[in-house]
Parts: C-alpha cells; structure tokens; sequence
C-alpha cells in the first residue's frame, strides 16, 4: 500500500484518487500512468523466470495475470479502501466469483442479504447451488436475520452498501458503525466469518464522510 506521507505532508483522500500507487517516471517525469500494451515481459535469465514463475520473485509474467497499469489501479484502490492489496477484474460477477471460491467449496454456506442486484442473486440462487455452495437470502433491515441463519458450514455474511435496485439502506450504524458496511460486520467478527460487500452504489469517500461519519 502506498504510503500518505509525502515529504513530511500526509496527503488526503482526493490526493491519493489521482496519485496513490504511482510515481512519476524516473527518465521523462511524466506524471501520468502509462497504458502499457503488451502481452509479455522479457526476463533477465532463465533463473528470473524461474523465480517470477514459482512467486519466489515479484515481476510481471503475463498481462494476463498482471499489468504495470493495471498494477497502480490495483494499489491505489488498496490505499483508498486501507487494505494491504487489490485484485482487478473484469467485471463484477468475476471479482464476486473469484472472491467467492476462494473462501468457499462444495458443502459451504453463504447467508446473503436479500436486497440484490438482479445479476448478483441469480448468480447466488442458481449458479453457485450447482457447485455444491447454498446460499440463504436474509432481509438486511435487521441483524437478527443473518444471525438466525447462520449453520456450522456458513464461511461468508455478504450484502451490498445500498441495496440494487430499491436502494434499501440496511441501518448500518445501528450495528455498530462498521468500517466497511457490511451487514453484520460485528456479528461476523465476532463468530469469526468473512463479510463480503459490493459498494457500486457507494464510493469509498461517500462511505467513510456520508454514511458513517465520525
């Protein structure tokens, strides 16, 4: 993650939008983030090949897997959410998929709020049961609901910042003013699952000043 600090001044969040994840090219200073149109990399020898391949060494391989543009995207979203990475995708059902599958398997369960873009809940109802992951569809508007489902097998809470498409606003201070959103945040660090969130209807800023002001 980049650091806020930059000679001695701690930079602010529009700042960190603009330039967070980059620096300035060392040979001609621009200060614009390349677009970098190429599919491979030259490696210095066979061993740094090697290395990249094994992940014993951090190096671009493929554009595919990554990107040096791709790359700032990536760590400037890290800087503005306070994570200490990001993965790009190309759309949202992949991130979803890719985020999903890696915590779960066969024989998991998800407790889902309700109030979900339509792609989303078809996805949830339909394409993650055939591979042997249930999901349960709660009403976000009370904490109970998602506690009350929760099974031995459940691996992840997920809901959105703003329900799609009614926009239905799932009281989140009243749950303990969580720092990212998520329905439940406290139930589920308390019993240890992960939350997932899906905030297109809110940006980070909107978040952090709008919805969970100090």
């Amino acid at each position: 993650m980049t650091d806020h600090v930059t000679n001695g001044r701690t930079l602010g969040f529009a700042t960190r939008q603009l330039h967070a994840g980059q620096q300035p090219d060392p040979t001609t200073g621009s200060r614009a983030v390349p677009i970098y149109q190429t599919s491979s990399y030259q490696f210095r020898d066979t061993e740094h090949a090697a290395n990249l391949f094994a992940l014993k060494e951090l190096g671009n391989i493929y554009t595919r897997i990554m990107n040096p543009t791709t790359d700032v995207l990536e760590q400037r979203i890290a800087d503005l959410e306070g994570g200490v990475g990001a993965l790009a995708a190309s759309s949202g059902h992949a991130a979803q998929t890719m985020a999903i599958l890696t915590l779960c398997e066969a024989g998991d369960h998800i407790v889902s709020s309700s109030r979900l873009y339509g792609g989303t809940y078809n996805q949830f109802n339909y394409t993650f049961p055939r591979l042997g992951i249930d999901v349960t569809f709660v009403d976000p508007g009370d904490p109970a609901n998602f506690e009350r489902a929760i099974r031995p097998t459940t691996k992840i809470l997920y809901g959105e910042t703003l329900g799609n498409p009614d926009i239905k606003y799932p009281g989140m201070p009243e749950w303990g003013n969580p720092p990212r959103g998520m329905p439940g945040y406290p139930l589920a660090e308390h019993i240890g699952l992960r939350k997932g969130t899906e905030g297109t209807e809110t940006s980070k800023y909107l978040e952090e000043k709008r919805l969970f002001p100090e």
